[in-house]
């Protein structure tokens, strides 16, 4: 299968669509326990359960064009260093913003820089009336993620079964 070329880019990410040959990448992102400790249970995922999301990612980008759960990787290497999602959270009318990264690209303003061209894109191209990211109440890091790319705190929320923090952007009136 042909790599699909990205379609988004910043100054450092490239972010292109899934594709079965990624299922490894997946692996071994969700295998560290430093990345899945507010996820999962800090579980690392299974074949089965990397395999699930693979087929359901694929499946969203039909489903829902215009969003979807993107591969990322830095620009100047090709080097995978997570993903980036615009996406409905299951069961709800809400679209949430999220991204994994693998721990070697913590703390390099990455993921606030795929985040935040992804809200963007959201209220500008999309015309999104509201964004929304949520966090593990522990999961400090992200929370200001959510907070520099302009969602706003507005409390707690129930999503994915669990208890989490709730952040809200919305689209500024023209």
């Amino acid at each position: 299968m042909k790599t699909p070329k990205p379609w988004m880019k910043t100054p450092r990410i490239a972010l292109r669509q899934f594709t079965r040959a990624d299922a490894g990448d997946i692996a071994y992102l969700d295998s560290d326990p430093r990345v899945m400790r507010y996820i999962n249970g800090g579980k690392p995922s299974t074949p089965a359960e990397v395999a699930a999301t693979m087929s359901r990612v694929g499946r969203n980008y039909w489903l829902y064009p215009g969003l979807g759960t993107w591969r990322a990787e830095l620009r100047d290497n090709g080097a995978f260093i997570g993903w980036f999602s615009l996406k409905y959270i299951p069961r709800t009318p809400d679209i949430e913003v999220g991204y994994r990264l693998v721990h070697e690209a913590w703390g390099r303003g990455l993921a606030t820089e795929g985040a935040s061209a992804l809200v963007r894109y959201g209220f500008e191209t999309l015309e999104l009336e509201r964004i929304i990211g949520i966090t593990h109440a522990g999961n400090r890091a992200s929370q200001n993620v959510l907070m520099k790319v302009g969602l706003v705190p507005n409390g707690w929320a129930h999503y994915y079964d669990q208890r989490v923090r709730l952040y809200v952007g919305t689209r500024k009136p023209a």
